[in-house]
Order: structure tokens, then sequence, then C-alpha cells
């Protein structure tokens, strides 16, 4: 027997509603999923229903933002956010947790990934210092789909051109009303959320009301005052500025709501790094470019406890100290057009606009290693580490790098809705959007750059990796007998947009008393281009001369001081000299010292990238929700999702004509010309859902959820055509090519949940959950040659060089016997010796010479893993006391980790760790504190570096925030918040702890501020 479950309503006028920003619960379809079985609160689109007391636990299954206008009840504050997101997770169909704003524009964090990293699972990505990205129970960014209001949202970054992972820093918290994190899956849910969909909802006028409110923030950033003059900022202190007025008229029929910030930030990072990775790995006995000696040959003896036979090890690249200075001004605003002219008809009109510009400017001290004679000390193996790594070399390039760049990031949203409720038994909704994300250059010297200037006096050069930081020590360091000059240079320009365009319908029909039958349909079409150009000058031995640039141009400065939070910062042995410009002014004098203005100027009249993806998804569902009249009440939910989606990708293909061999390593390509190759694939899948709840006890819950979901492949991986890297090295280039046949990564979920709710605002949850996921893009790499370009590695030239006595791993000794030989035969055009004497110019292949060789990579459906976790969740208040916690661990494993001991390619899940939260709470009518901590442990962030198949692991990493609000009067709250308060650190390392591949300072973050609500 069916019957109505009783104690819960989907209307605002039942003894459960607690706060006015708390949306429509578990909602579904187009505001947010539907299927909730309770609301906690009036949903973003404010549609009319029957009084209170007359929905059927049938009608609880509420579509696409239904739910009804009713009397305002504002309750504010912690405890009350608390207890309605505790009513969301309680009253949801399948597994959902979220966060509800404190009070109309007050949030619990200013970064909407700071918020979401409190929920258990919940992982963050930070960049400069702050949430960016989001990964969900071990499944990472790329695999999680975020909403806005029920709408697919583009995405758009200049550094991961080829992702799809939302970036949570260009939204402001201010208008934000809840964020719903759905962990199992739903039929009504756009696919594309194999780890969870996330739903930011924000206000609307006829759920708002009449209110109005302006706040104020002043932000302190420490990690300002650690960077050199050249690239601070003028002060630490900026403004954060926000409001929203909302309004009602001619009794709710009509209703405006306008929301705005302005935040502005400046801050610093410091990294100490190894730049371009790890060169290898290496077998012990091994013998190649870049392996240390073997056993009795000539420099083994330097060598303290060589790695074995069997052991693999790696040699550093290169390494940099950063001191990296941004600005950055966020803009955000949305309006919305309510219109009811009746109780049963409701229409919405938003547009939602968001802007985040950031300014840059760096500078770096770096050397680079090229596998010449060497001094190590090693640790022991099977994974064998450098203690210390030297180059035994004379009148190297001391590289003291800047750049000065600005990119700017916009979010456009224009959506209409419209609600019709038919009948009682029968409700309607329509959702229309237009959506856009696009991020570019802002700045006349491109999106990226990079000026390099140079001493020619670096002699050996160690580089200690035994403390938290690498160390470097130079030998040898001459400012006056090699003077300062401007060699090699890039300049970048990047552009992105996304665009969305989707069409949402769907309705509610209450089945007999205890069921309803939620179905719909959509079509989504989401357009994709992304494209850079570089311009370079590969003129690393010197652009000009010495003598052509003033020494004052420099400022001579000490390195440890910008990285005093890192353990080695202090270490004697640190070479402390540091030579910065002003990037403007330097930048002038080499154009006026070259006279090539265009060399030194960034473009996309000719881009070297060029990607175009059309992706055209049609979907189709039914979702059955039922009350089951048993001994111990049940719920069910059985839903079943028809997507298919049609791809076009288009590529600009590049044509190698010839290969340069400029400097020690650098081998840049000659492209002779470009076309577009477009190429197709399809999809169609069937995502089956099943949710089932049972109340044990009026106060034990538990649940069961079974579902499909996928996960959509990346832009590269999809992408149409090849693209070789520009820039080769001795053993060949590199490229790319996709494959848009490529399959959705497919998961199949079981989850598992108990919950006690043993009071008002307190539970205790246990949740389990397991993942098999199939179809992931593994790599597979192609070793293809060119049928008619020469590489001089090999060649004629270069074997009559090893023959006079010139080894494999000297390139300059190799580069100079082919100059001073053959000079003005074909493939060779020399140039002025260098301040370190020596010969400059370029080689190219000539006939008869290899061919150039490219490792190409491509993506084919081959790979599976299973994941399995648990979380643990704690939220206790101690009665009035105003005291209580919140605690929660998540325990994520898989089999499918990184074998740090093999070579080659390798297939391993990101972003799986475990991860706690810890929060203190204290409120009562007049104070309001916060205390979070929040942990992530170490984790594997990528499967490659820039060399190639290694691995990036993030070490564990916690963070402490405070909160504390004082209201002082009804209408008037201050507010004081801490970020990073114990100025912790974070560090980055491949195979092994002390192959670290960065090391991260920033700063803590202070904020002070007055809301006031009209």
């Amino acid at each position: 027997m069916l019957h109505t479950r009783t104690g819960f309503s989907p209307h605002p006028r039942t003894r459960r509603r607690l706060i006015a920003l708390a949306v429509a619960g578990a909602c579904a379809a187009l505001t947010a999923p539907a299927g909730a079985q309770q609301t906690a609160g009036p949903s973003t689109s404010g549609a009319s229903g029957e009084p209170a007391g007359q929905a059927t636990a049938a009608q609880s299954a509420t579509p696409a933002g239904d739910a009804d206008a009713g009397p305002k009840v504002v309750v504010k504050g912690i405890r009350a956010s608390l207890q309605s997101t505790l009513n969301l997770k309680r009253n949801s169909d399948g597994i959902v947790d979220g966060i509800v704003a404190d009070d109309i524009g007050k949030f619990p964090d200013t970064n909407l990934a700071e918020s979401l990293q409190r929920i258990s699972g919940v992982s963050i990505d930070r960049n400069r210092g702050e949430g960016a990205q989001v990964t969900v129970r071990g499944v990472g960014p790329d695999l999680n789909m975020v909403l806005l209001n029920g709408r697919q949202m583009p995405t758009s970054n200049l550094g991961d051109l080829a992702g799809r992972a939302f970036d949570f820093s260009n939204l402001a918290s201010e208008s934000i009303a809840q964020i719903q994190v759905y962990k199992s899956s739903r039929a009504d849910t756009p696919p594309g959320g194999i780890g969870a969909t996330i739903n930011i909802m924000t206000g609307r006028p006829l759920d708002l009301g009449n209110t109005a409110s302006v706040g104020a923030k002043v932000v302190y950033d420490t990690s300002n005052n650690h960077l050199p003059q050249e690239d601070k900022a003028n002060h630490s202190y900026t403004p954060e500025i926000s409001g929203i007025y909302s309004t009602t008229w001619n009794d709710g029929m009509f209703g405006v709501a306008v929301s705005a910030s302005y935040q502005e930030r400046n801050l610093g990072v410091n990294t100490a790094s190894i730049t371009n990775g790890w060169q290898g790995p290496f077998r012990g006995d091994e013998n190649s470019w870049g392996t240390i000696p073997q056993p009795g040959s000539a420099g083994a003896a330097d060598i303290i406890n060589r790695p074995g036979p069997g052991d693999v090890y790696a040699v550093p690249q290169n390494i940099s100290y950063f001191m990296r200075g941004t600005q950055r001004q966020r803009t955000n605003g949305q309006l919305t057009f309510q219109f009811r002219p009746n109780k049963d008809i409701t229409t919405t009109l938003d547009y939602t606009y968001s802007q985040n510009k950031i300014q840059t400017k760096y500078h770096e001290l770096s050397a680079w290693f090229n596998f010449g004679p060497s001094v190590s000390k090693w640790t022991d193996g099977p994974i064998a580490a450098p203690l210390y790594y030297q180059e035994n070399v004379a009148n190297q390039d001391i590289a003291m790098n800047g750049g000065d760049y600005a990119t700017k990031s916009e979010n456009q949203s224009l959506g209409f809705n419209a609600q019709w409720k038919v009948s009682r038994d029968l409700k309607l909704n329509l959702d229309v959007h237009h959506s856009t994300a696009e991020s570019k250059a802002d700045s006349p010297f491109g999106s990226e750059n990079d000026l390099a200037t140079v001493s020619f006096s670096r002699g050996n050069t160690r580089v200690d990796f035994s403390n938290e930081m690498p160390v470097l020590s130079i030998e040898g360091a001459d400012f006056n007998r090699a003077p300062m000059q401007v060699s090699g240079s890039w300049f970048k320009n990047g552009y992105q947009k996304m665009k969305v365009d989707q069409v949402q319908a769907s309705g509610r029909l209450n089945l007999m008393e205890s069921s309803a039958l939620n179905f719909g349909l959509s079509a989504t079409n989401v357009e994709n281009r992304s494209a850079f150009q570089q311009v370079q000058r590969d003129t690393w031995g010197g652009a000009t001369t010495p003598s052509d640039y003033p020494q004052s141009l420099w400022r001579a400065d000490t390195l440890g001081q910008y990285f005093s939070k890192l353990g080695g910062s202090g270490d004697p042995a640190l070479f402390q000299q540091i030579h910065l410009f002003d990037f403007a002014a330097m930048r002038q004098r080499a154009i006026e010292a070259t006279g090539l203005p265009d060399k030194y100027s960034p473009s996309l009249a000719d881009p070297d990238y060029d990607r175009r993806t059309k992706e055209e998804s049609r979907a189709l569902y039914f979702q059955l929700n039922t009350e089951w009249d048993t001994a111990l009440p049940m719920h069910t939910g059985l839903g079943l999702r028809y997507e298919k989606t049609d791809v076009t990708s288009t590529a600009l293909s590049q044509t190698v004509a010839g290969i340069n061999w400029v400097s020690q390593n650098e081998f840049p390509f000659v492209f002779s010309g470009k076309e577009f190759t477009t190429l197709k694939g399809k999809y169609h899948n069937l995502l089956p859902s099943l949710d089932w709840d049972m109340d044990l006890r009026p106060d034990f819950k538990v649940r069961a959820s079974y579902g499909h979901t996928i996960g959509r492949p990346r832009y590269d991986q999809i992408q149409g055509g090849t693209t070789i890297d520009p820039t080769g090295t001795v053993n060949g280039g590199k490229g790319s090519r996709g494959n848009p046949a490529l399959k959705p990564v497919k998961s199949k979920n079981l989850d598992l949940s108990a919950e006690w709710y043993y009071d008002r605002q307190s539970v205790v949850s246990l949740g389990l959950y397991y993942k098999k996921l199939d179809n992931y893009a593994g790599q597979t790499v192609a070793d293809e040659t060119s049928p008619n370009v020469t590489t001089p590695v090999g060649g004629k030239y270069w074997n009559a060089a090893l023959a006079s006595g010139c080894i494999v791993t000297d390139t300059n000794c190799l580069r100079n016997f082919i100059f001073r030989t053959y000079n003005g035969l074909p493939g060779v055009t020399r140039g002025p010796d260098n301040a370190a004497g020596n010969a400059t110019g370029t080689i190219t292949g000539i006939p008869g010479d290899p061919l150039v060789h490219y490792d190409i990579t491509t993506f084919v459906n081959e790979k599976a893993a299973t994941l399995k976790g648990a979380e643990i969740n704690l939220q206790h208040m101690f009665g009035n006391s105003g005291f209580g916690i919140q605690a929660n661990y998540t325990y994520v494993k898989s089999d499918l980790t990184f074998d740090n001991a093999s070579k080659g390619n390798q297939f391993a899940l990101v972003g799986l760790s475990d991860s706690a939260n810890l929060i203190g709470i204290y409120e009562d009518a007049k104070w309001s504190i916060r205390a979070a901590w929040n942990w992530r442990d170490k984790f594997l962030s990528s499967v490659t570096d820039p060399v190639g198949p290694n691995p990036q692991y993030v070490e564990p990493y916690g963070q402490l925030d405070l909160s504390i609000g004082y209201n002082v009067s009804p209408r008037l709250a201050l507010s004081f918040e801490a970020i990073n308060v114990t100025d912790e650190t974070q560090r980055v390392h491949g195979r092994h702890e002390r192959m670290v591949l960065s090391a991260t300072q920033s700063g803590p973050r202070y904020m002070v501020g007055a809301r006031y609500k009209f």
C-alpha cells in the first residue's frame, strides 16, 4: 500500500522552513535537480502552489524550482545556516550535501571553493593562495559538473586551455544563497559530474521580498610584503564592496533583485622550483643523454652512493626562484526580474556577469643544466634521488628573468524561466539560457611572457635537495667581468571562449496519492575555442652585446629574504645575488638594441595553436518518486536518462619545414604552412538511477543509491588534427593528436548512508561509496618519423665533432667544433662568440642526416578503475550554550596509483586523497565565531611533468581560518576574518620526496568589514 508521508512538505509554510535563503531542498530539473522530499525554504524560482498541509508525498518530488510563495521568515546566523544545511541533507533524494548562507549577502567564506572544502569528500586546488577548483571523492576537477541555478555553466582558463574544470575564483560569494552538492546520480541532472554535480543558487526577488544590504571590507594580504619593489603593489590593503537590493510590488506580481560586488586583492606568491621537471627516469645501468657516468667511466669517481643497475633515478633540468606579484580586480553582478500574473504562473528573466582581471609581475633567478661533467650524491634505491647535484661548468649563464602581463576573464549568462501550474497534479517548466566564458590578454605585453637577462659568469653549479626548498650554489659569479645583458625571450597571447546554449523543458505529474513522475528533455550546444601564439627569440647566447645595456637598468638585491618561510632559505651556501629590473624599460632597450620591435610584442594574428570543438547533446529523462506505506516508511526514486552527443572538432595543424639548433639544448621547429583539420565523433548513453531511503526511527535514516554517470573527455583529448610542440630537444620533438571519437568516462556508482539526527541541529552520519569507472582515456605515444625533415643530431657534422673528442653530453663542445670547422657550409650559420667564449649561431640538418623523430601522444578508451571510500560526519550543538562543532573525515582509496619505479606512460587517478575538517563554533545574540581547520593528505596532481611521464605529488597541507562577527544592532554587523592564520607553505615533489618540483610560500590574509541591512 502507498501512503502520504507526513511531517514534511515542499511548501514554505511548513514548520521546517527555517531560513528565507534556503532554496527548495534537493530541487530538480532547471532550478535544481528534481525529487526533493522536502524543502528547507523558498526556491530561487518562486513558483506558487497549494497551501501548507495539502501537498502529497508525490508532490514533494519538486521539479525545476517549483515551490510556493509565502510569508518570509528570515532567520540569520551560523546556527540557522547549519540547520538549513542539515535539512537539505536529511530531506533530499540520494546523497546530497550543501552550504546555506548565514544571512543575505553573508556566505561562510569569501571564496566559494573555500566554503566547499568544508563538505566531506570535497577537496580544493589552490591558485594564488585561494581555492580555485574542486575534487570530489577523489574525482578531479574536469569530471565535476557545475551548474548555476540548474544551468550548465561554461568555463575558460588560460592556465589550462584544454580543461573543463570550473574556476570558482571568478565568482564572489556575496550573491550566493546556497550551494548544493549532489554526490549520487540523478536522471534529472545534466550529466558530466562523476564526482559530483555542484549547483550554485542565487536569490530571487519573489523569494527575498523587500530587503537590501550593503557591505564593505578592507583586505590586508601580508604576502604582498614579501616581494621585491619591482613586483609588489603599492598597497597591501585593498577594498571589497558588495550590496544586494530586492523589492516586490503590485501584491507580489512583480519583483526585481540586483546584487553587485567589487573586490581588489594584491598578493605575492614566491616559489622555488625545478620548473622544467626532472630528466628521466633512467635505470642505473642506462647510458644516454642526461644519465650520470657508468662505473669505470670518466667522472664515475665523483658520484657518491651511485644508483644501482636496477634503481630508477632522474636529474634536474633546471632550478628557478620565482617572486611573483599579482593584482586582481573582481567584479560580479546579477539582475533578476520576475513576473507572476497569478499564483499558477511565474516567469523569471536574469542576467549574471562576472569579470576577473589579473595583472602579474615577476622576477626569476634560474640556472639550466646541460648534463655535462657532474658531481652528485644519492639516496638509496629503488627510487634514487640526489641529495645534491653539481655540474662543473665555466662561463655559463646566470639567468635573471622578468615578466609583466595581464589577463581578463568574463562570464555572462542570460536566462529565462517559466513555470506553469497547469492543475493540482501537473506542473510544467521551461528554462532557456545563453552563457559565455571568455579569457584573453589584457596587456600590450600579452597574456604571458618572459624576458631573460644573463651574466655569462656561472661556474660550477650545485643544488642541495636536503631542505624544504632546493638550495642553489654558484661558483665564480662576477657581474663586473661579465655584465648583464638581454638574451632570449618569448611573448604569448592566449585566448579561450566557451559558449553554452541550453533549452530544458520539464514537468511533474502526480500519480495517485503517493507518487510523482518527473519528466523532461533538453538540448545543449557547447562550443569551445582555444588559441595562442608565441613570439619567441631563441638568442639565449645574448640578443646583442653587454655594451648595449647600461648596468643601471638592473638593481642588485638578495634572494633569501623572499623565501624566509621555507626551510633552506637561511643556508649560507644559497646563492644570494639577484638583479631585478623594470620590465617595460628593459623591453624597450632590447627593441632599441635589436631593431626588432615585432619580436618583443605578442600577437594572435597567426596562432601556433587553434582548437575549436562543438558538442551537441540531446537528452530525455523520466524519474518516478514514490512513498511506500510499509512498517518502516520508505521512499524510492527510479530514473532513466538517455543522452546523445555529436562532436565536431577542428584544430590547426602545422607543417614542419625544418629544425634549428640555436643553443645548447634548444631546437625550435620551423613551420612552413598551416591548415585546419576537422574530425567527428558521437556517442550515446543510457543512464539509470535508483534512490531508496528508510526511516528506521523518526531520527534515524538509512539510504542506498545506485546510478550511472558520465564525464566528458578533455578538449585536448578530442582535438582534430596533430599539434607539434614549437621547440624540440636533442631527442627530437613532441606533439599530440586528439580523438573526437573518444567516449566519455562512465561510472557505475553505489552509495550507502546511515544518518542519526539525534537533535534539531545535530547529526552523526556514515557514508560508504564505490565507483567503477570505465572508458578512461589512456595515452598512447607513437614514435613517428618526419618524411623529409632532418636533424643535425647524429648527422655528418655531429659525428665529426664526436670523432674530434667531444662527448655527447657536452653540447658546447659539439657546437663550437661545428661552427669553427664548417662555418659557411650548408646548414651552418655562425654568429659572434658570446661572453662565455662559445660560438653562437644556427645549425640545421642537411641531406643525409637522420630524419626528425616525434613522440606523438594520442588517446584511446582503454583504462578502467575502481574507487571506494567512506565519509564520517559529525555536527553537534551543545544545547543552548552557543557552542558547537563540525567534524568530518573522508577516506578514499583506489588501486590505480602511479608506480614510481616504472618508466613510460602510466594511467593513475589524480586528486585521490583523504581529507578532514574540524570547525569550532560559538554564537549568541551579539557574537558569532568560527574557527575552521582543513586538511588534505598527499595526492597525485599530474602523471606528467614538463619532461614527460613523471608524477607530481602535492604534499599534505593543513590550513586554519578564523571568522568573528559582532552585531552592533539588528541592522549593523562588524566582521573580522583571517585566512591561513598559521602561514602554511606548500610543496610538490616527484618520484621521491627529494625530487622537489616546487616549494611555495604566500602568507596570511586578514579582512575587517561591516554590513548594514536596510
